[in-house]
């Protein structure tokens, strides 16, 4: 982060600190016509977190142009000879500019804020083009993303010491106004766990200060900086440390009752439950992003990597963790806490405003993450051990838990980290059956299943068809041929319409015409020749009289009823 720095009189800038600094900001060549064509009447600056990313050295995803001088209606009129608008965001003041050829910038004015009640949403909002660029930063919440920067000149203000903060991790309140809203709190933590920043021990008291206004918060906002953290976070470990400065911890009572809980040293050589979540959530980060998981699949292994071990809690708190005695002394253990810590899991994510299609994936990660070692020590690791464990991780994927696992296994340091064996067995046995990133095919479905039935839709086909999954799971066939021939063994039994019992009373002994009927009936059934029970019973009356004229009239009925 280096720039030359320049006096404030020659930048013409209110208080704070220039610097000559080119920074890597993409931005649409209609717009910097515009900003050259009416210097005069307008003044903009890119602001907010693109500068603070491009000073990082990071690319800026989203741009947000800043004008001063000019009010809402005449900033339109001026941008309409430039480009393409939507005024989605009239409500704050923002305008969506597309140049011609797609490229995208949110353009506004600057607005004051007044806080009109508890909560995020409840705030006074009303535009004021005679803003200075210095009031208008001074509404941010850290310093860091208080920076301004001027394309026209490629001056960079840093009006509250945003630049130093940056150059020392530090996250810093802009102003006391900070207090306003509750929600700056959480993007300080996904802050923290993006660049690897610290809280100021001051801001951390503000932090602390509005604990009480966390329930006032809306879900939806909670949930989208939990989002940022798991979907953004290089360090998400740092949550901890964090939430502890700030005095939030206790406002996520399934994390506050795992700090300080102990391990056996022999396995946790790292120390207590949350010091292992610690490295186990910043290893995930690592080998999500070797993986490339992006968006909700990065999320759903961060917060698989942040939920594994709830269920460790101390017992009197609900979990599993408790001393026993184990091969001749007593040991801190935690049985059964990958199977307690699936609902622990769901409730906190729930809690959270995380949506289901997120949760729904977790859980099951949850809940089997020591499924390589419950197999290694029963059964073994087998190809249908692997296959079942697929199934009962759907939506979740086996690759997906061998990557929690992996993860679980680098946050014990200084023991090394890496796949264990076990797991990578079963990873391989999944890939070798095409399962590592899916639950297993249904080879049998239901159009297979219908012509037996003769088309007749129903609660059988269903049965049929999870019949025959099960019978997949547990190896009984395992290709689309023995799955066929398995299927027409299965479905003579259940679907026949003519069976044993109908045709014994026709003969006075049973023997081998009793299946040769038997076979003849079903043929007849396969072919359409009859559909239902009233036909079956004609078609069998007419049969036997065609090629057994000597059998008597049928002596007692079956009551067979399909």
């Amino acid at each position: 982060m280096s720039g030359a720095h320049t006096d404030q009189g020659a930048s013409g800038c209110e208080t704070g600190e220039v610097y000559r600094f080119p920074l890597s900001i993409s931005i649409p060549a209609t717009i910097m016509e515009a900003l050259r064509a009416n210097c005069e009447r307008m003044r903009g600056l890119i602001v907010g977190g693109s500068v603070r990313d491009a000073v990082l050295g990071h690319e800026p995803k989203d741009v947000d142009l800043e004008v001063y001088g000019m009010n809402y209606e005449d900033l339109a009129a001026v941008l309409r000879q430039y480009g393409r608008m939507d005024f989605v965001g009239r409500k704050f003041g923002v305008i969506k500019f597309w140049d011609e050829s797609g490229n995208e910038v949110d353009i506004s004015i600057p607005r004051r804020e007044s806080k009109t009640g508890v909560g995020h949403k409840e705030f006074s909002t009303s535009f004021d083009p005679d803003m200075t660029a210095r009031e208008a930063a001074a509404r941010r919440d850290f310093t860091v993303n208080a920076l301004a920067w001027d394309p026209l000149t490629e001056e960079l203000h840093d009006y509250f010491g945003g630049m130093r903060d940056l150059d020392r991790g530090v996250l810093r309140a802009t102003s006391p106004a900070f207090s306003e809203d509750p929600l700056r709190v959480l993007r300080g933590m996904q802050f923290s766990a993006r660049f690897g920043m610290r809280l100021e021990p001051q801001t951390a008291e503000l932090c602390r200060s509005l604990r009480s206004e966390y329930c006032h918060l809306a879900r939806e906002r909670v949930a989208e900086e939990w989002m940022k953290l798991a979907v953004k976070g290089k360090q998400p470990g740092r949550l901890w440390s964090y939430l502890g400065e700030a005095g939030w911890i206790e406002l996520y009572p399934p994390l506050a009752r795992l700090v300080g809980v102990p391990q056996d040293l022999e396995w946790h050589p790292e120390g207590s439950v949350d010091v292992h979540t610690a490295h186990v959530l910043d290893a995930m980060a690592c080998i999500a992003d070797r993986e490339g998981a992006a968006g909700d699949d990065r999320a759903v292994l961060v917060f698989a990597a942040l939920t594994h071990d709830l269920g460790k809690s101390f017992v009197k708190d609900g979990g599993t963790t408790e001393m026993r005695e184990k091969a001749g002394r007593l040991r801190w253990t935690a049985h059964g806490h990958d199977e307690a810590g699936g609902p622990m899991a769901r409730d906190f994510l729930e809690a959270l405003g995380l949506k289901a299609s997120v949760i729904d994936r977790v859980v099951p990660l949850v809940e089997n993450h020591l499924q390589h070692v419950h197999l290694a020590a029963g059964k073994g690791i087998t190809s249908v051990a692997v296959r079942q464990l697929a199934d009962r991780l759907a939506p979740a994927t086996v690759r997906e838990l061998a990557l929690l696992i992996e993860a679980d296994q680098s946050g014990r340091p200084p023991l090394l980290g890496g796949m264990p064996e076990h797991a990578q067995q079963m990873l391989e046995l999944a890939k070798e059956q095409d399962i590592a990133d899916g639950p297993p095919p249904r080879l049998v479905q239901g159009r297979d299943v219908l012509p037996y039935f003769a088309g007749r839709p129903g609660p059988h086909i269903g049965r049929a068809v999870n019949a025959a999954y099960a019978a997949f799971l547990k190896g009984t066939f395992t290709s689309q041929q023995e799955a066929a021939i398995w299927l027409e063994y299965y479905v003579e039994k259940e679907a026949r319409l003519v069976r044993g019992s109908d045709v014994l009373p026709y003969f006075d002994t049973p023997g081998p015409q009793v299946g040769k009927v038997l076979k003849a009936a079903w043929e007849a059934q396969l072919a359409g020749e009859f559909s239902d029970r009233p036909a079956a019973e004609e078609w069998l009356r007419r049969y036997l009289q065609a090629e057994h004229p000597h059998t008597r009239e049928r002596r007692t009925p079956s009551g067979y009823n399909p």
